[in-house]
């Protein structure tokens, strides 16, 4: 008799990015599906990457991170969010910002545990929640601004709620939290047990000069949540795979304990690259202006097409709605512009646990000019 396995996520097969990009390299489409850039990075930062491998910086840092490097992060948190965030027992340098939810999500949960999720939502959420055997509360934004209904949180908390996650500036909807949400957020969990986990990856990249409302400028929602981010979408070096979580002292020695036995250190010279860059704060105050440039670009040309834009004040993503183009499914649709018009997208049913279809493409405009004007160039002649 042969081994097998009893698989722990029996529903899921590959992920829709990854048949996307398959698709794509397989028509040679342009690939505004997955989120990365097509343009070069810093040469800066590349080349001090370089000099810390040159300089000897190749073995293994602490398992917290690099005490410099963590030493900035909380002084950029200082000056971003004036709150003093302590370096050596409340952040974790991490493989990424996914790594970091999923060992947020691995320290709090038991089996039975309740989690507050949204949709449409990133799709590693709920398979996060559902490995460590806890069950997805599921609450639908609201269409078409893709808000939170706070009155369907209320109802839906129990005695079974152990976390509310959050993701701000959201992917894929490209929608943000306000003040009124933060609020809302506050009179919920005051003087409850639950967590919160604020997914804050694309913190930069805040579009129409609006504010970021991260967790960690509200002390009493900081005490807890785990808030996670990625030095990837900051610095546009998503396959460096390198972020960091920020938890008060107490949860973050509990997040230690998984890290410690998953990863234990992270890229050393990467680190010690990160720790020299993080000073100079005009590359990542200036992003969302940066970026918000290519969303504007991206939209006016889209205005040539048949496709109708929804809102995005931030990340790398816009939404447009095909109503008018074809009844076809949102996947049926994405596979279609793929194979016959040469750009791939993604289709926000597939952020969706139940397959929502309200005709919806998401896409990547954080891509050269040249990239998203011949990418509309095809989508003109549908």
């Amino acid at each position: 008799m042969n081994p097998t396995i009893k698989s722990k996520l029996p529903g899921l097969g590959t992920t829709i990015f990854t048949l996307m990009s398959a698709l794509a390299a397989e028509y040679k489409a342009i690939n505004l599906g997955q989120g990365f850039p097509d343009f070069m990075m810093s040469e800066e930062l590349i080349a001090l990457v370089n000099a810390a491998m040159k300089t000897g910086h190749n073995q293994y840092v602490h398992m917290h991170g690099l005490a410099l490097l963590r030493e900035r992060i909380a002084e950029k948190v200082e000056s971003l969010y004036t709150t003093s965030i302590n370096p050596d027992s409340e952040i974790t340098i991490t493989p990424g910002g996914t790594y970091a939810i999923y060992t947020s999500l691995t320290t709090v949960l038991q089996p039975g545990d309740e989690v507050i999720v949204f949709e449409p939502g990133y799709d590693s959420y709920i398979p996060n929640i559902e490995i460590n055997g806890a069950v997805p509360v599921i609450i639908p934004l609201v269409y078409p601004g893709y808000t939170i209904d706070w009155a369907l949180v209320k109802q839906k908390i129990s005695a079974k709620t152990k976390m509310i996650m959050l993701n701000t500036p959201h992917n894929p909807t490209g929608s943000i939290l306000g003040k009124a949400d933060i609020e809302q957020l506050r009179v919920i969990v005051k003087d409850t047990g639950i967590f919160i986990l604020s997914d804050e990856v694309y913190e930069h990249l805040v579009f129409d000069n609006q504010q970021h409302e991260s967790m960690l400028r509200y002390p009493d929602l900081l005490e807890r949540s785990f808030v996670c981010f990625s030095f990837g979408k900051t610095y546009h070096c998503t396959g460096w795979k390198i972020g960091y979580c920020i938890a008060p002292a107490a949860m973050m020695k509990e997040f230690r304990k998984v890290h410690q036995f998953n990863c234990f250190s992270c890229n050393s010279p990467v680190q010690f690259a990160l720790a020299d860059y993080l000073q100079q704060k005009e590359h990542y105050l200036q992003l969302g202006q940066q970026v918000q440039q290519k969303r504007d670009y991206f939209q006016q040309l889209m205005l040539q097409t048949k496709f109708k834009a929804f809102p995005s004040h931030g990340s790398y993503f816009q939404l447009y709605s095909y109503d008018s183009i074809t009844e076809e499914s949102e996947k049926d649709f994405a596979t279609r512009l793929t194979k016959e018009y040469g750009v791939a997208t993604i289709p926000l049913s597939a952020f969706y646990t139940d397959g929502t279809d309200n005709k919806i493409l998401r896409f990547c405009f954080v891509k050269k000019e040249s990239t998203l004007e011949t990418a509309v160039n095809r989508l003109i002649k549908l």
